[in-house]
Formats: structure tokens, sequence, C-alpha cells
């Protein structure tokens, strides 16, 4: 599957080890075949995963031979164009950076015939780039939406030159798995940002999110042994079930009993897409109590991370259920409500004030909700964030 390109340069920072390019195309064995095993990723999915490029299985396949992270033509140009990001800036000058610091952008429309083999850089120094760039994801020198801007444009040009080269194999799988993590994790970070441009971010890394991983389920399909699977394929597909919790939300264009249809048994029996499939059960039939006590007992930190925010739409479920059943004489203690939501009784009463709802006390000073009121609604600007009690090692 994998041979070596010709004329190959040395990368900066990398050793000896030989860079491997495929010739053929990323979806096959062979050229203008299809996959080994039935692609999980409908037509629209395909599109997507093309990352800005002409489709692969019409162009030739280039072999890179830039060694930097960034081309010297475009690191010039961008030099006197000061078009730097802060972390590319020598020495802080807007207009000044060098080879250790400077890492291409992406190019929202490109053509292989119309790129330079020099512009474009092999697997090697992909990787090296990635784990650089990575290297910055927990920086606190910057607020973090500075940081995720940085990312998410040179992760894009990484997948948008490996697209370039049509490179299939196990490597290229890691890469796409930490790219995926990437953005799986900024959910959970950018919903503690507090810019004006924090939905649109949210939008944005939720839409490469998906387009990650269409590529990164067709490389496993392609990739794939008989019925064997990945080490971490499973957890991977378990993000993709948890993606589609949202209302009519199809995020690669494609219905979920379509997908369930094409994963390999295997992946199916596994405890990842149980839990998913669990997750996504007990959210639909509004089952709050199994919703979260599940999320406490098996939910990795990947899955919470895109969990959170329906944790706080199922709480308000919960309460909107309590207020309207129970006993107008009889208020709900707020140390039992919180122990079903999983919150501190601080944070629950602040959750019910946002929901419109008022607390009382006894003459014990036990804390109550008083049920049967009408004013209950959802916060207009949504939810603050909330402790979940028994997972408080992934707030972070």
């Amino acid at each position: 599957m994998e041979r070596r390109g010709p004329g190959r340069l040395q990368p900066r920072n990398v050793s000896s080890r030989e860079s491997t390019v495929s010739r053929t195309n990323r979806f096959a064995s062979k050229p203008n075949s299809t996959p080994k095993s039935s692609s999980r990723v409908a037509s629209g999915g395909e599109k997507a995963q093309n990352d800005g490029v002409d489709d692969p299985s019409d162009l030739p396949a280039i072999v890179g031979t830039c060694p930097l992270m960034c081309p010297e033509r475009e690191r010039t140009q961008r030099e006197r164009l000061r078009d730097l990001a802060v972390f590319e800036r020598l020495n802080g000058n807007p207009a000044q950076s060098s080879p250790d610091l400077a890492v291409k952008k992406f190019f929202r429309t490109i053509s292989t015939k119309q790129v330079e083999a020099s512009d474009v850089r092999p697997l090697p120094v992909l990787e090296d780039t990635l784990n650089y760039l990575l290297n910055f994801f927990d920086s606190r020198e910057y607020p973090f939406e500075v940081v995720h801007d940085f990312l998410f444009d040179r992760t894009r040009s990484i997948r948008q030159d490996l697209s370039m080269q049509n490179i299939v194999n196990n490597k290229v799988i890691r890469m796409y798995e930490k790219m995926v993590k990437f953005h799986v994790i900024s959910l959970h970070k950018l919903r503690r940002c507090s810019s004006q441009n924090i939905s649109s971010m949210n939008y944005l890394n939720k839409e490469q999110l998906a387009k990650t991983l269409t590529s990164l389920f067709n490389l496993y399909d392609a990739n794939r042994d008989s019925n064997s699977t990945y080490e971490n394929e499973a957890e991977f597909c378990s993000f993709y079930v948890l993606l589609h919790l949202g209302s009519n939300s199809q995020p690669m264009g494609e219905s979920l009993s379509w997908w369930f249809r094409n994963v390999p048994s295997t992946l199916m029996k596994s405890k990842e897409i149980c839990f998913s499939r669990k997750i996504l059960r007990f959210f639909r039939i509004g089952n709050y109590n199994c919703f979260l006590s599940t999320i406490a007992a098996e939910a990795s930190y990947l899955q919470y991370c895109i969990l959170e925010p329906y944790v706080n739409e199922v709480r308000a479920l919960a309460v909107s259920c309590i207020n309207n059943g129970g006993y107008k004489l009889h208020p709900y203690p707020l140390a039992n409500l919180s122990k079903l939501l999983m919150m501190t009784e601080s944070d629950l009463e602040s959750f019910c004030k946002a929901c419109g709802l008022e607390i009382c006390t006894n003459e014990e000073g036990y804390n109550l909700l008083p049920t049967k009121q009408t004013t209950f609604c959802h916060p207009k600007d949504g939810f603050q964030s909330y402790i979940f009690v028994g997972l408080e090692q992934f707030e972070r």
C-alpha cells in the first residue's frame, strides 16, 4: 500500500526514518476501487473529507518534498503582509518569523494541478507539525479562543496536505485520531470562554469535528484487514453516535440507523458503542435519572466533552417534571434533588432561579423547591457551567 517517494528531503527535526507516501486512492487499496469494507459515510460526507482539495480520485497524488512546517515562499509572503499568528512571531515582531515558528496556513480552495511538490509537506513533517501544534493546546499564555483559532486553521492545513498526497496508512489514522480529539476537547474548552464570537467558533469546531471523523472512518475502512478493528475505533464511533443527541441532528448527512447497519458487529458489541446507544435512548425518552447516572458511571472524558451541553438540558427536563408533577403542599427538598441531578445544592439553587423558579426555606432551615410554579422557562442565553458531582475531574 505504501511506497517511497523519489527525491525526498529530510525534514527539520525529523529522524532518518523514511517518509512513506501512498499513491493509491485514499478510500481503497487500488486506484479507483472501492473500500475493503462498507463505508459508514454517505456521499455528502465523502465530499466533506476532501478538505478544500479537488476530488483526489480524479487527480494524480503529489509526493510532498517541503522539509519545513511552512514553505519558505509562504512564510516570506506572510511576513511581508504581516499575516503571522502570535505564535509564529519572532520576538513578538508581527512582520518576522522563522522556520521553527511558522506553520502553513489552510487554503480554502486548492487544486493539485496548481501546487508544487515543494509546497506540500511529506508525512514525517506533517506528523512533527501536528505534535508541535498540539503542544500549544494547554497553553495559558493566551486565551483559549486565540489558541483554538490558530490550531483550528493549521490542523485543517495538515489534513489538506494529507488529502493532496492520498496517503492511506496507520500513521495517518493516528494523526486523524489526534485531530478528532482536539476538536472534541475544544467543545468543552470553548464553552468556558467569554468571547463574543464563541457561538460561531463552537459551530465551526463542531462542523470540522464531523468532517475529521468522516475522513477517519473512511481511513479505518480502507485499511481494514478482514473483520478486524482498530484499537481506538470503538471510542471514536461512540463520538459519532453522541453527536446525534441534538434534535434532528445528522452531523454527516446521513441517518443514524443507516450508519449502524454498516458498523462491524464487533464494534456494535463494544462497551463504548453500548454506552453511547444507552445514552441516546435515555435522552430521547426523557429518562433523566438513567441518563445522568450512566454518564457518571461510564463516560470517558472525551465522551463527556460531547455530552456536556445536554446535561443541563436533561436537568431542566427533570426540574420541569418535578415542578409540574409535584404536590403543591409538599415542596421538593433541594438536598434530594441535588443528588438526583448530580449537582451541588448551591449550584442547583442557581439553576432553579435560572429556570424562573423560586426557592423557599422551611423552619428547620432546609431549602425547598415549591412545585406547581407557572414561571418555569429556559434561560434565553443558555445555562452557565455547573459541576457534575462525581465527574469533577472532567471540569478542567
